[in-house]
């Protein structure tokens, strides 16, 4: 795996396994906290300020838009991320899931927000490769309706320690994951533009004020080319 000629690579111990599985343990929390708010009517069911189970793309899963922590952490390893990719980069958002049994990631590429992207896996209770197909022509999405054609590839596997970081262009790769067998799965997905690629200052923190807010504070869109995935 080589970024500059695949367009996917992995950081091996982006961060070590003390910070990994402090995130771990505080986005499994933080889902217990948000879960109990809920089932006792302290926060109205359509506030997404401590996460929500809507996720579009894995319904019924737990997930969290805008984390303070996981942003901090989009902070922390843009330099990383700007060595191994060779490019200056805007930060955009991250995006925290916890998988649970029988989860399934259908294939799929991501939006203009996720140019440059990763998945860092924070950890869970079996190992769950996600797949990547390099060929980037493969998998598209039709322009009129938004519905996305996936590719027939069996893809490459990458299997990831807690700590260990795949990085890859989430707009153009198709990726996916396999149902998971296990109970829980904690990953954090951060997103970044390439600062010379068209639009991306104006995409800067996902089109928000500053990082750590949730989605309700971006700003519109002048022109949508693609109907694409929220996140990983």
């Amino acid at each position: 795996m080589n970024w500059k000629k695949d367009k996917f690579t992995v950081i091996k111990n982006a961060i070590n396994e003390e910070m990994a599985d402090f995130l771990k343990n505080y986005i499994l929390l933080k889902r217990r906290v948000a879960r109990t708010f809920l089932d006792t009517n302290h926060i109205p069911p359509f506030t997404q300020d401590w996460g929500n189970w809507d996720d579009l793309q894995v319904p019924g899963t737990y997930s969290y838009y805008g984390d303070v922590a996981m942003e901090t952490m989009l902070q922390t390893l843009k330099l990383k991320m700007e060595q191994t990719t060779d490019l200056k980069l805007f930060e955009n958002y991250a995006y925290t899931r916890i998988y649970k049994f029988k989860d399934t990631l259908k294939k799929h590429k991501d939006r203009f927000s996720c140019e440059i992207s990763t998945t860092l896996n924070l950890g869970g209770d079996i190992e769950w490769p996600i797949f990547i197909n390099p060929k980037q022509e493969e998998g598209t999405y039709n322009k009129t309706t938004g519905a996305y054609k996936p590719s027939n590839s069996k893809g490459i596997e990458v299997n990831l320690k807690p700590g260990d970081m795949l990085v890859y262009r989430g707009d153009l790769l198709e990726h996916w994951r396999d149902p998971f067998m296990g109970q829980y799965c904690a990953q954090v997905f951060l997103h970044y533009n390439n600062k010379a690629t068209k639009g991306s200052e104006e995409n800067a923190l996902d089109r928000r004020p500053h990082l750590g807010l949730p989605n309700t504070y971006r700003r519109a869109e002048k022109k949508i080319s693609q109907c694409m995935s929220t996140s990983k």
